[in-house]
């Protein structure tokens, strides 16, 4: 067996500033200490994330993150053996102050750097928390990205599809500014839809016509918009029982995209790796309650075992940074001081661009 190994993750994607200490191997690791600073007042004023606030956080925070995490786990930077930071994809002034934070402390220090895919973080996290065996087929779904993947090994992966333009998590916020409901989006229409009628809006079911496993989110937002302005008109004003049933159906045309291609890109997985031993979900879509009954409903009807990882680790942070950087370390991956920022990168470099991916280039 592998020798454990003490490794500091660093992760400033988005609008998480976060620091973490994992210990331990490929097939034993814990989770020594985790902390995360969010931004949700930073930008609450706002309606969603500004880049530039989130950035300056970042360089705000970063150092205090990583000395608390240090403290939680009760060692200092003697006696980490390499820092894993995340290296992209994000907003890149986020990505930025985490790089040059990770390469001052390596320099400082001598120690490895390694740089993280921020995707791959959410990709592994089962196992980091279940110990899962290669191959799975991961379910990503976040606000920024929504895509199926193949999980062969902690550097092998293979898209089987995604979204072609809003992620869900996107949608999910836009839909809140929409029904004037606060950021983030994600629990504020999961909170409203608990008192709501799913069936009370016939929303769209984008691509479930089509026998790929791709999805399409931007058109249910839209729908969402034009039943909005159609209840206003209606009741001069939106009345708090009708939000509530416009959230649920809202989140419950999502739920059924979300399912219904899990089924199709199984059966892709299936026919690339018939060993497939799991379907994972991640990311902070994963979240959600409705999404995780219908998922976990639809593995148990395909006699396929569920693993979703504790919420604190479906949200973007740092031990799952640093879990990869582990498995990196493990098999010799470190980078040097050319490690750059990047604000797009796919972990399937090989499949073509979604439809919607912008004029830059693959996102994820």
């Amino acid at each position: 067996m592998t020798k454990p190994v003490t490794i500091l993750g660093i992760e400033s994607s988005c609008d998480d500033t976060a620091a973490a200490v994992v210990r331990g191997n490929a097939h034993d690791a814990r989770v020594v200490s985790n902390v995360v600073f969010g931004q949700t007042e930073a930008h609450a004023a706002f309606g969603g994330v500004v880049p530039e606030i989130a950035a300056r956080a970042h360089a705000e925070k970063i150092d205090r993150a990583v000395e608390d995490a240090l403290n939680q786990a009760n060692i200092t930077l003697d006696q980490i053996d390499a820092i894993a930071v995340t290296a992209g994809p994000g907003l890149v002034g986020g990505v930025l102050a985490g790089v040059m934070c990770a390469k001052g402390l390596s320099l400082a220090k001598g120690l490895p750097l390694i740089g993280v895919n921020h995707l791959a973080g959410h990709a592994l996290t089962p196992q980091l928390t279940d110990q899962i065996e290669f191959p799975y087929l991961m379910l990503l779904v976040s606000g920024g990205h929504c895509q199926f993947l193949l999980v062969e090994s902690h550097d092998t992966y293979t898209r089987l599809g995604g979204t072609i333009d809003d992620a869900p998590g996107e949608a999910f916020d836009k839909t809140a500014r929409i029904l004037g409901l606060p950021q983030p989006g994600g629990p504020a229409v999961e909170t409203a839809a608990l008192h709501g009628n799913e069936r009370a809006f016939a929303l769209p079911r984008p691509l479930l016509h089509r026998d790929d496993c791709n999805m399409s989110f931007s058109g249910l937002k839209t729908a969402v918009l034009r039943a909005r302005d159609d209840i206003i008109a209606e009741h001069s004003g939106l009345p708090t029982g009708i939000r509530s049933d416009l959230c649920a159906s809202f989140q419950a045309a999502l739920r059924d995209v979300l399912i219904a291609k899990t089924r199709k890109a199984m059966v892709a997985a299936r026919a690339k790796a018939p060993a497939i031993t799991a379907l994972a979900v991640a990311g902070g879509v994963a979240a959600n309650g409705s999404i995780r009954t219908g998922l976990e409903a639809l593995c148990a009807e395909i006699d396929t075992k569920f693993v979703a990882p504790p919420l604190s680790l479906c949200t973007d942070n740092a031990a799952m940074i640093a879990f990869v950087g582990l498995l990196k370390f493990e098999h010799g991956q470190v980078d040097d001081m050319s490690l750059s920022a990047r604000p797009r990168w796919p972990l399937d470099q090989t499949s073509p661009t979604l439809l919607g991916s912008g004029k830059k280039g693959a996102k994820a």
